[in-house]
């Protein structure tokens, strides 16, 4: 292992770190201004041309916000909770393949920061640790209805990753791997898994929705009967943490459903398009459809809050039970048939 080569993943990662930080932080201003639009009204529009500058002061009013501590709080766990949150939603992008290899002057460059052999089972790993960072976090504040909170976020989240991870057996079955890598390479050009698996995806997508705890699955944050959700004792930047966690994790989110199911940088015409760019700049074009694929996974979470009514805690626990883990079995039953027939024929 040569010095370039941690150089060149040093890079990767802190690019990495600085667009999900990013892409969060812009996702709030975009979400306000998707909300302004489909209620008809302008968003944010005062600080900086057309509200820009919003993300911007709204950090640095989180960071001013004086710091507080409830005083019967586990305050050691109380500052864990935050910190695990966002740990685990940056580091869900370290076995994405954000693009084909490319030449950067007479090196090739792989634009992924590592390739296990088992990314998706790492990917599931980080989901299912997040949940850890609500936990502590409810249950360090010393709070019935934060503890409450973050119960029905545990409840919700082991649910949901059952249905998910049945519905990513039947993609297995047409894939054979369990490397991020190799699924998007397969999908070279078009042949996109969307259109082998439009069930698995379905069930997928709902899953990722309640996952990432947005509407209509937001039940851990309910100002009806929690006064809030399992972060009502936060303030300033560790309240900014849980915030910021959610939209990372809607952003990752974003980028498995895009990858696994719809080709990731792969596109119609890709061989062409190697041609007229070459080996350095035509990788980099897939990693812009990439992205364009990405953001309109995020238009469509925004979409879906600011649309559908948010569900009852049991018809969230209904949907989950009966609703889809038998739909992502039967989903498994007739894919394996399916594939069965045709190895035969």
């Amino acid at each position: 292992m040569g010095i370039d080569f941690v150089i060149e993943k040093f890079i990767l990662v802190i690019a990495l770190f600085a667009i999900s930080l990013l892409i969060a932080m812009y996702s709030t201003y975009a979400e306000r201004k998707v909300a302004a639009f489909l209620q008809d009204r302008l968003g944010p529009d005062r600080a900086g041309p057309f509200g820009i500058l919003q993300p911007l002061a709204d950090g640095v009013k989180m960071f001013m916000k004086e710091e507080i501590i409830p005083a019967n709080a586990n305050k050691w766990l109380f500052m864990v909770g935050p910190g695990l949150a966002m740990l685990c939603a940056c580091i869900g992008t370290a076995v994405i393949p954000w693009g084909q290899d490319m030449m950067v002057g007479d090196r090739l460059v792989k634009l992924q920061v590592t390739d296990i052999n088992v990314g998706l089972l790492y990917i599931f790993g980080v989901i299912s640790l997040g949940v850890y960072g609500v936990m502590i976090g409810g249950w360090a504040s010393n709070n019935k209805y934060s503890l409450l909170s973050a119960i029905r976020a545990a409840s919700q989240n082991i649910s949901y990753e059952i249905a998910m991870g049945l519905s990513i057996i039947a993609l297995l079955l047409v894939t054979n791997s369990l490397s991020l890598r190799e699924i998007v390479a397969q999908q070279h050009g078009w042949h996109w898994n969307v259109i082998y698996q439009p069930l698995g995806f379905i069930i997928f997508m709902v899953c990722a929705f309640a996952e990432t705890n947005r509407a209509p699955f937001d039940l851990p944050e309910c100002e009806a009967e929690l006064n809030g959700g399992y972060h009502m004792e936060y303030s300033s930047m560790k309240l900014g943490f849980y915030l910021f966690a959610e939209y990372i994790n809607m952003f990752v989110s974003s980028t498995v459903m895009a990858a696994l199911y719809f080709g990731g940088y792969n596109y119609p015409g890709m061989d062409y398009m190697a041609t007229v760019l070459g080996p350095t700049w035509a990788p980099l074009f897939g990693t812009l459809i990439f992205f364009l694929k990405i953001f309109a996974f995020i238009f469509f979470f925004m979409w879906v809050r600011w649309t559908i009514p948010r569900f009852r805690y049991d018809q969230l626990m209904n949907l989950g039970w009966k609703g889809l883990i038998p739909l992502a079995i039967a989903n498994i039953v007739i894919t394996g048939i399916v594939i069965a027939i045709v190895n035969k024929f």
